[in-house]
């Protein structure tokens, strides 16, 4: 692919936000994230390295429904979804129902890296991981906390969170990675669309694109490769996210949906209350926000 020497990033810290709750922390932090992520793609860094650096920092921080912010589900204990995708080549790794993992979006990649497989779930992902030395959470009982703007009572409700990043690099390589610990007060075993390809992660030639929302409602939509499919036929990028987020309310579920061409547009969409977000890009400024 020849050289464009362009590159634009955008994240996502979860379509869960809710008015009146402070997700300043949150905004520093994508704040910082994403400026790192400017520095490390203008050095010449490879997109799908940088959308799981930016994506490993969220899940250890604690401020987001994924890695260390993840709630149990209702047998009380933690499970993580996690994927990744290279668009040059769509390969592509992820984990689901994995427990305990500190980093599960490294997890997804080493899947992606160093097997013929696409995704590893339950016991066999923690196995996997065991044997790679992925770093494992020693004692769950003390790691584990609610992420910012989530109080107490939350844990009860059904209320999503999601990260992801999409990115592409001056070689015009996309790339994508998004990670949760899932809906609060889901059922054991319960695997959203988020280590699904194609409904919450993907990553083409063309584009990379990252969910946050309900996943089921992600699912049964296919969001992340519809979306895709729509740029492809000719929708512009804004319009396309719109179009499958309707669709995704139609069933009853709400969210957002980032996403980044080869050829450098971005968009960061949402039909619910907020979506933690910023953005980067060498022709474009550092944007961070929550609401509109």
């Amino acid at each position: 692919m020849s050289k464009n020497k362009t590159y634009t990033f955008a994240m996502h810290g979860g379509a869960g936000a809710r008015p009146g709750r402070d997700y300043s922390r949150v905004e520093a932090h994508l704040e910082t994230l994403a400026a790192e992520a400017g520095q490390r793609l203008a050095s010449g860094a490879a997109a799908l390295d940088v959308v799981e650096f930016a994506v490993v920092e969220m899940e250890r921080s604690g401020l987001y429904v994924a890695g260390r912010g993840s709630a149990p589900n209702t047998a009380g204990y933690v499970e993580l979804d996690a994927s990744i995708m290279d668009g040059a080549t769509q390969r592509a790794g992820a984990v689901a129902s994995l427990r305990d993992a500190v980093q599960p979006i490294s997890v997804a990649r080493g899947v992606m890296d160093g097997t013929s497989h696409v995704m590893l779930a339950g016991a066999g992902a923690l196995s996997f991981a065991r044997e790679q030395g992925f770093a494992l959470v020693e004692n769950p009982n003390d790691y584990y906390t609610l992420p910012a703007g989530v109080e107490p009572d939350d844990i009860n409700e059904r209320m999503h969170g999601t990260v992801g990043a999409v990115a592409v690099d001056a070689s015009g390589s996309t790339a994508a990675a998004t990670s949760t610990g899932g809906t609060f007060a889901k059922l054991e075993g319960r695997v959203g669309d988020t280590p699904i390809i194609g409904a919450g992660t993907w990553a083409d030639p063309e584009i990379a694109v990252s969910c946050t929302g309900t996943g089921e409602f992600f699912i049964r939509t296919a969001a992340a490769v519809s979306a895709a499919n729509r740029v492809r036929a000719g929708q512009a990028l804004a319009d396309a996210l719109d179009s499958v987020l309707d669709d995704v309310a139609r069933l009853g579920g709400d969210g957002g949906i980032i996403a980044v061409t080869a050829a450098g547009e971005k968009a960061m969409r949402y039909n619910s209350e907020g979506m933690k977000r910023a953005s980067i890009g060498d022709n474009a400024s550092l944007e961070v926000k929550t609401f509109e």
